[in-house]
């Protein structure tokens, strides 16, 4: 069975936030959500203590390359559409 493994990380900006409590309780909802539309694994993974940038990686796998890529293109069209983030960058790698 051919399967593929896909890691996406965002890093982000959250214009307006004033705290880390502010800037947890917007990441939690983001990650959240993440997991419950796409059933996929999300932490925040860096820049904890930085009240206006979050940084955001999920993992993903999938039967075959082209479900994971629909997947990856969900997903990343997800985070840039969530009205409380701007996007800095954005990087996939594939590890399957």
């Amino acid at each position: 069975m051919a399967r593929s493994v896909v890691v996406l990380t965002w890093d982000l900006s959250i214009p307006g936030c004033r705290s880390l409590k502010e800037k947890r309780s917007a990441v939690r909802s983001l990650v959240e959500r993440m997991r419950s539309r796409f059933n996929v694994s999300v932490a925040e993974t860096g820049l904890q203590d930085v009240h206006d940038r979050a940084q955001v990686t999920a993992a993903l796998v999938a039967s075959d390359g082209r479900q994971a890529e629909s997947l990856s293109d969900r997903l990343d069209s997800f985070v840039e559409e969530h009205g409380r983030f701007l996007l800095v960058s954005f990087h996939r790698d594939r590890v399957l």
